[in-house]
Order: structure tokens, then sequence, then C-alpha cells
């Protein structure tokens, strides 16, 4: 027997086998998508091959690690601090209600903040559930002025920010550059959605193209057409999972990569 583990873990939603020795420190990984075991050593090679023999499926690659590319090196040497990817949907919201709960003389009304969370969270979610399709999501990202944008999709189909409305079972009328709820007075929401693409497309130097997303309405009326920006129910959002043929993975990568650090954006930390 060589003493070694075999510990399954889990990064980005992929399964990884890591080799380790009694006191913890790793010799190699199996990374089963890429069928490739990575050693960090050639001298236990042998041990490694045997103690993942029962876990390799089909042929695999042996050999040391890949080297890192631009992006891959970019995220290591990111600050914790400057790192957007941690944040959850609906982020600011979140700290917002939890710094500053509504006073209860006003508990009367609901605080209009429960709500816009709630359509945060339900776009958000949508979106995390695209990684396993090679899309990556960040959320509420800070933008100076106290402004921020609430969700930047990155896939293969290219680069998309999303602005979640809560619209829960009223009619929405879209009437560029207006949005309507129920009986509400409209207003020109279709401009903040472009603004946002446009400032996301400034600080990434890439296309980025606005969606309204409505969640929950029972009706959505759009009588004319609309100026390049998508509108969307909360429940088709996955399908941009569809879209591709825009960027390859490496591209994927990187701009994830370069969106994730919060100085691109120019907002304070």
């Amino acid at each position: 027997m060589s003493g070694l583990r075999v510990i399954p873990t889990w990064r980005h939603g992929q399964e990884r086998l890591y080799v380790c020795l009694t006191d913890g420190r790793n010799l190699a990984w199996y990374d089963r998508e890429a069928a490739r075991i990575n050693l960090l050593s050639d001298d236990r090679r042998e041990d490694v091959l045997e103690a993942l023999g029962p876990f390799i499926t089909g042929p695999v690659t042996v050999g040391p690690p890949p080297v890192p590319t631009p992006a891959e090196l970019a995220r290591l040497t990111l600050h914790p601090d400057d790192d957007l990817a941690p944040n959850r949907p609906g982020e600011a919201l979140l700290v917002s209600l939890d710094r500053d709960p509504a006073p209860s003389h006003l508990l009367r009304r609901p605080d209009p903040r429960h709500r816009a969370l709630t359509a945060e969270q339900t776009v958000g979610e949508a979106l995390d559930r695209l990684d396993g399709a090679g899309w990556h999501a960040l959320h509420s990202i800070p933008l100076p002025g106290g402004d921020r944008i609430h969700h930047l999709a990155i896939g293969p189909g290219g680069l998309f920010v999303l602005h979640s409305l809560y619209a829960r079972k009223q009619k929405v009328t879209v009437a560029d550059p207006m949005v309507s709820l129920g009986r509400r007075e409209p207003y020109p929401l279709l401009r903040r959605v472009r603004a946002d693409a446009d400032r996301a497309s400034y600080a990434l130097t890439a296309e980025v193209r606005p969606v309204l997303v409505l969640v929950g309405p029972a009706d959505v009326a759009i009588p004319g057409p609309l100026r390049e920006v998508r509108v969307l129910r909360d429940t088709e959002v996955e399908g941009l999972a569809r879209l591709g043929g825009l960027l390859k993975p490496a591209d994927v990568e990187a701009l994830h990569a370069m969106a994730r650090d919060r100085r691109v954006w120019g907002a304070p930390g």
C-alpha cells in the first residue's frame, strides 16, 4: 500500500480528486473533465496512479500542471478585497438592509428593498446555474457615484448586463425608453439599462449588450421595437446558455478575470 489518500473536492462546479500524503500535502490531482492527472512531483508517479486507479475512467494524460494562463495569474494575484466574484446576488441590498433596517414606524408598508432583493436573487440564481455551460456571472458590481450593475453574464454568447425588475403579478408595458408596472407612472428605465451596458463596455473594452429581466410578471406588452435592449422574463434567463459562437473559452476566462477586479470599474473599495 502506498499510504496515499484520495480526497474529492469541488471547484467552480467541477470535481477534482486530490492525492495527498498522510500529513495532508498534495502530490497530484485528477481533473476528470480534462482527463488529466497533474503531478506536482514525478517521484511518486506510480504510487499516484495506483491510488487513483479505481477512479480513472478512460484514457488520461499524466504530467506536470499546465502553465497558468494570464487570466489564471490575474485571478491568483487579485487581492480578496478587490475580487467581486464572491458577491452574492443583491449583495449591495443585503449590506444595506443589514446596516440600515427600515424603522419600525415604516413597517406598515413593505420596504421596497426587499422586493428589489427578491428580483436580484431570482435572476442571480438563474445566472449562476449557467456555470456548467461555460458561463460566468458577477453580481452587484459597484460603479463610481454609488451606482451599480445588478448582474454581468459572460459566456460563449457574449457579454450581457442584466437589470432585474420586480414585477410580481403585474402587467408590464415596455415602450422604449419607458417602462410601466400596472397603473404606475411609466419611467425611462431602458435608459438606465443601456447606460449600464455602455459603462461595462467602456470598462471591459468589449461589446456588452443590455437586458431587462422582469421577475414574475402577469403579462408583458411591448407595443413597438426596442433599440438594442432585450427584455426577458426571469424564467427565460437560462435560455442565454443556448447562445454561442462569439467567445472562445479562453476569451470568456480572460474577460471574467478582468471583470471581477473592482479596480477595473473605477469604484472605491
